[in-house]
């Protein structure tokens, strides 16, 4: 199975793929690290960031798209930006699901697996789209 970790962060979309089989786990190596989009009010922009994030999926032939999701009010709401972002990748035909921060926290709680993101090569914004991606892998 091929998962594609998402975090949503002012206008981009930060990736992380990961790949599971027979119990092993692997980052995959993509071309882009991110999709942004430079004006959200525009609809050709968002037909454009929609149309590029799917045919990455398409060519990496992820299975499930798993977004970090963000709350809707108090101190770390998330943006507008983000989440028209959000709801762009949700009207795709993606198979695609939300994950809470807490529900990843305890996925990794739970997991048996200790991960070292600088042994993997892993960027540092990449780090909780990775962990998303995992965290959705653990509880399936």
């Amino acid at each position: 199975m091929r998962v594609c970790g998402v975090e949503l962060k002012a206008n981009d979309a930060i990736l992380s793929l990961v790949s599971l089989d027979n119990g092993l786990y692997t980052m995959l190596e993509c071309r882009v690290k991110k999709i942004s989009i430079s004006d959200a009010t525009d609809n050709e922009e968002l037909k454009k960031f929609q149309f590029s994030f799917v045919k990455l999926m398409n060519d990496y032939q992820i299975d499930h798209v798993v977004i970090r999701e963000r709350m809707t009010k108090g101190k770390f709401a998330g943006g507008a930006v983000g989440f028209k972002l959000e709801a762009a990748i949700q009207l795709s035909d993606l198979d695609v699901s939300l994950m809470s921060s807490s529900k990843v926290k305890e996925s990794l709680k739970n997991s048996s697996f200790t991960l070292n993101y600088k042994e993997m090569g892993l960027k540092q914004f990449q780090e909780n789209a990775f962990t998303t991606a995992f965290a959705y892998m653990e509880n399936l």
